[in-house]
């Protein structure tokens, strides 16, 4: 095997060739979770052989791979960082390169870096019971264009990949795109080249990417307009927090970040029970803020949603910098459905047309659970869509293996760290007691729902392919990271799972009851699970 040539700065990166033929623990993905779970792992089994990799040439994940204008966090940094590494920034909602530079700065201090080989793509993975080991297929690719593929076996494997394809966003088929005179941009590819000053643009959609998009490309363009089918519901917060920025200049460093971390918190748990409980009242005091600062036409137009606060994620703009745009003119937002792209820009389905030299797609994701690889348990293939999520971080049927999903109502950080230690306890039970396979065992009669009970155009286009939750402990999922605090480091590891002894002379493992690909219409509610960008 040729090394592959992927480097930096300080010299040649690890890569495909490098990794070991044989691992106790496969983390797949170097973004947050799989650096958060390397290091639980160095922390906790520092006697284990493991390793990390990453499709990539860098770590980061999303906050490599986005680099639009503005691109920033959706959730306060004091809950999106890591608990074990304070934040020390002065931004709640942190811009990309300061989040990069805080996970590069994480991995050189923890001392994991040596442990995460870059430019491997995980494609497939096959589980055998006999040999108690997962086979992972991977590949990487030259300069040259050039496919090198290898195997590794592994006894535990970790998808900590995210929720979404790197290599594909969500773009509908708009008719006319060909006709359009102008540039059409994907933010998840947004190009080097693109110079957007002194031009009309025009932002196609309503999420945390499209309102970060608008007041950042405003600064230079000579408007900026949002265009969207359906209002979202949009909030100001502020940029840096007086708390954190008083606290600080007292206590230690990760004191007052476990003090501030606590406060965000339980803001956020108690804005999502409010909604649940007073929805009406959550309304209110969502638009409250958006009347303070706009027109109430314009609110009723464009900013009062026809569903309730989170059956949609909320948008958080610091500052309210969306809102500023908007007052100063450099920015509009229109509300309709598009009809089709003209050369000069965009035509409703009312006959307006919105003129445009830049139109950017905002338009979502395209979701892919455990990267997209391929896997299969004793030579059959796992269809996704048809297996239970074991406490939101194992698949029903599915042995020594799990995978980091997040929350809707909270910071993805907030959950990820709790399921990186428990599945260092699910580890540990196995050292313990020379055991050699964990699998979880859905029981039959349960009622599914979705993993990600969001009424959002990105979740309902995946969710038959996506892993279902079940109806009773441990196969719910509850939306709530007070609970799964206390929760989590009590939980029962040995509930509803079945385990074979090291060296076990067994040729399968059980499946346990499968869940509908397609669900019921009353099975939504059984609560969201995603949250933030991985």
């Amino acid at each position: 095997m040729t090394e592959l040539p992927i480097g930096n700065q300080d010299g040649m990166l690890r890569g495909l060739a490098d990794l070991p033929d044989e691992l106790d623990v496969l983390v797949v993905g170097a973004g947050l979770s799989g650096i958060g779970l390397g290091y639980r792992l160095a922390q906790s089994l520092p006697d284990i052989s493991y390793a990390l990799v990453e499709s990539r040439g860098t770590i980061g994940g999303t906050w490599d791979l986005f680099r639009y204008p503005g691109v920033r966090s959706d959730s306060d940094m004091f809950t999106f960082s890591f608990p074990f590494r304070p934040w020390a920034g002065r931004r709640a909602l942190a811009s990309g390169d300061d989040i990069r530079g805080y996970l590069e700065d994480t991995v050189a201090e923890s001392g994991i870096g040596d442990r995460i080989h870059y430019g491997c793509r995980v494609v497939a993975a096959s589980w055998s019971t006999p040999e108690q080991r997962w086979t992972v297929e991977l590949e990487a690719t030259d300069a040259t264009g050039e496919v090198f593929r290898r195997s590794v076996r592994t006894a535990y494997l970790h998808f900590a990949s995210g929720y979404y394809r790197y290599d594909q966003g969500y773009d509908p088929v708009f008719a006319g795109r060909e006709d359009f005179a102008g540039r059409i941009v994907h933010p998840q590819f947004w190009p080097e080249d693109l110079d957007h000053e002194g031009t009309r643009v025009v932002v196609i959609g309503s999420g945390a990417t499209a309102v970060t998009l608008v007041p950042a490309l405003a600064e230079q363009a000579a408007h900026v307009v949002m265009l969207q089918r359906t209002p979202t519901y949009i909030y100001s917060v502020p940029g840096a927090d007086r708390l954190a920025d008083g606290l600080r200049a007292v206590l230690p460093a990760q004191l007052a970040h476990r003090v501030v971390r606590a406060k965000n918190v339980g803001m956020q748990t108690l804005l999502y029970r409010l909604s649940r409980t007073r929805p009406e009242l959550t309304k209110r005091l969502i638009l409250g803020d958006v009347r303070r600062r706009l027109p109430e036409d314009v609110v009723r137009e464009h900013f009062d949603p026809p569903y309730g606060v989170w059956d949609q994620r909320l948008c958080a703009v610091p500052d309210g910098d969306f809102f500023e745009a908007i007052q100063a003119g450099r920015a509009s937002v229109v509300t309709g459905t598009i009809d089709r792209f003209v050369p000069e820009g965009v035509r409703l389905a009312d006959g307006r047309v919105i003129e445009a030299d830049i139109v950017v797609t905002a338009t979502g994701l395209s979701l892919s659970i455990m990267g997209g690889a391929r896997i299969a348990v004793d030579g059959e293939p796992v269809r996704l869509g048809e297996r239970f999520a074991y406490r939101g971080a194992m698949l029903s049927g599915v042995p020594n293996a799990s995978m980091t999903v997040g929350y809707s109502n909270a910071s993805w950080t907030l959950r990820a760290d709790l399921v990186s230690r428990y599945v260092v306890r699910v580890l540990r039970h196995l050292r313990e007691h020379g055991l050699g396979v964990a699998v979880p065992v859905a029981p039959e009669g349960m009622r599914a729902g979705p993993i990600l009970d969001l009424t959002s155009g990105y979740v309902q286009r995946a969710v038959a392919d996506l892993p279902k939750v079940g109806d009773r402990a441990p196969w719910k999922m509850p939306q709530s990271y007070l609970h799964d605090r206390r929760a989590f480091p009590r939980a029962d590891v040995t509930a509803d799972m079945v385990f074979h002894p090291v060296g076990a002379a067994a040729t399968g493992v059980p499946t346990g009851a499968a869940a509908p690909a397609e669900l019921d219409a009353g099975a939504a509610g059984t609560g969201p699970v995603l949250a933030g960008r991985e």
